[in-house]
């Protein structure tokens, strides 16, 4: 404690610039992650297939998946820029201090003074900030659904769906957003310095309230899911994962088909019982042993401790941010930076805060991606030690769309295309083949 009181004391000094290093280092990460963007457009510019991929996918599919990749480049050059130009025009032009003032008198004006206070006017304004953003982000939501994707064939929703969907993603952030964001709010004016560490505890709480209520609340509100039929699709899978011991507890079919024609699996659920979920598009486009390799897939993951590891490295970096955020939580100059001379609000302080930690934020993407880059392999490995023959199948599907690489962000760059995953799948052959046992693999 001692030393984050030190750190904070030589953090709060008038000489320091916060807003121009803020902008600074935003103006640089965004000139960065442009220019790694252009060079992988470069590449989606390319005609010939990968020799690793000849086999497996055919000219025009590649040329599809190609167009596909620049036109959402293309797209989030734009995108991008929008949200630099309007990031530094928050900035600059103080947007914070002058909204905090307008949901200050809204909250003078018409809540009764027993729901005035610093908490209703964070959450007011917290609100009005967020909704105010998705006002800005529509014309690109639209554009990107219907005018991307709908040209080449994979929007499927209607217009009247998409409208219903930011309803019921607004009326979920009030009814969530309110008691959770007060609760933060709290603990952080009642636990005096120590505050990140009760703040780290909780946050934990409502992950882990979180993943229980997902696929019984949410989910059923956006989608219907039903069981798979009986079949010889449901026989294999089930067979998979008593297989590999995995706790299968329910195996259901989403309705993806109403909005999109991509394909997709997952599982979710608690650590004694899971749930397996599979896009209607993934069975109707794939073959029973496609599915089932996609799914061996996204096993290996669990069967590896990939989702344990993953989940404890981003408990640790939450601890960290919080604890870092002890640090700023009373800068005065930071306020001042901002136009916060007579008073310092804890969402303001956390909202600069995040402004200031965007740069090492950025590092630690990165090490997170070159992290899940080799539990990608991993994955991938995983598949061949199950001695599944169909895995060229998966790859195909992998081929079709474009590879994580499009999103040509540094972090993404690390991603595993699908030309470097079919060097390490591609070679395989069943000769020799030892199906792995119900230990975990080491990674």
């Amino acid at each position: 404690m001692d030393l984050l009181r030190r750190l904070g004391a030589g953090l709060d000094s008038p000489g320091i610039p916060w807003k121009s290093l803020i902008i600074t280092f935003a103006v640089g990460e965004y000139a960065v992650e442009t220019y790694l963007q252009y060079r992988q457009y470069q590449v989606l510019k390319r005609k010939t297939v990968p020799k690793q991929l000849k086999q497996e996918i055919d000219q025009e599919t590649f040329d599809k998946s190609q167009a596909y990749g620049r036109a959402k480049s293309q797209y989030s050059f734009v995108n991008n820029l929008w949200n630099q130009v309007k990031n530094y025009a928050t900035i600059r032009y103080n947007v914070y201090p002058k909204l905090w003032a307008i949901t200050g008198l809204w909250m003078n004006s018409y809540f009764p003074s027993r729901f005035q206070g610093e908490i209703t006017q964070s959450l007011l304004f917290g609100f009005t900030y967020s909704f105010a953003e998705t006002l800005l982000s529509l014309p690109f939501s639209y554009y990107y659904h219907f005018v991307l994707e709908e040209s080449f064939g994979f929007n499927k929703q209607t217009l009247s769906l998409w409208i219903g969907d930011m309803l019921k993603s607004q009326g979920l952030s009030l009814a969530f957003g309110i008691p959770l964001g007060a609760a933060f709010l709290k603990i952080i004016q009642k636990t005096g310095d120590q505050f990140f560490f009760y703040l780290w505890a909780f946050t934990l709480g409502v992950q882990l309230f979180a993943i229980t209520i997902y696929p019984i609340v949410i989910v059923p509100i956006f989608n219907k899911l039903t069981p798979l039929e009986p079949g010889s699709l449901k026989d294999r899978v089930e067979a998979l994962a008593a297989r590999l011991k995995f706790p299968l507890g329910e195996l259901q079919v989403i309705d993806g088909s109403k909005r999109s024609a991509h394909s997709n699996a997952y599982f979710t659920g608690l650590p004694w019982k899971k749930k397996i979920v599979l896009y209607d598009t993934l069975i109707e486009k794939s073959s029973e042993k496609e599915v089932e390799a996609i799914l061996a897939h996204e096993l290996g993951h669990w069967h590896m401790g990939h989702t344990t590891k993953l989940l404890g490295i981003a408990s640790f970096h939450l601890f960290y941010v919080f604890a870092l955020f002890s640090v700023f939580i009373n800068n005065r100059s930071l306020y001042e930076a901002f136009g916060f001379y007579n008073e310092k609000p804890i969402m303001i302080g956390f909202i600069l805060f995040n402004e200031v930690l965007s740069p090492t934020d950025s590092v630690v993407k990165l090490l997170m991606n070159i992290l899940t880059r080799r539990f990608e392999f991993e994955a991938g490995t995983y598949i061949l030690l199950l001695c599944n023959p169909d895995f060229r199948g998966l790859l195909l599907i992998l081929s079709q769309t474009p590879s994580p690489t499009s999103s040509a962000t540094l972090p993404n760059l690390l991603l595993p295309s699908s030309s470097s995953r079919s060097r390490t799948s591609l070679p395989w052959t069943p000769t020799g083949c030892t199906p792995p046992t119900t230990t975990a693999i080491p990674s």
